[in-house]
């Protein structure tokens, strides 16, 4: 499954949080962002994953304020 994650970061600490989630194993591709939020991060997980990758991994970096969850559906056939 895949989700994109939407970071909010506290001022200053951009540099730390993005280096710390681009590390983790199941970030596909991150970008920095202008706007309310800082960061988007793409991750592939299993889907009972997801949640605990957001919430054990992604939460806990010093600087992160706060996390939008956005999971992928798939709304046709290929």
């Amino acid at each position: 499954m895949k989700a994109y994650v939407l970071i909010e970061v506290e001022s200053g600490k951009i540099n730390n949080v993005f280096e710390k989630v681009e590390a983790l194993e199941s970030v596909h591709h991150l970008d920095a962002l202008l706007g309310p939020y800082d960061i988007i991060a793409e991750i592939e997980a299993e889907p009972y994953n997801i949640g605990r990758i957001v919430l054990d991994k992604i939460q806990p970096i010093d600087g992160v304020k706060k996390t939008t969850t956005c999971n992928v559906i798939q709304i046709r056939e290929d």
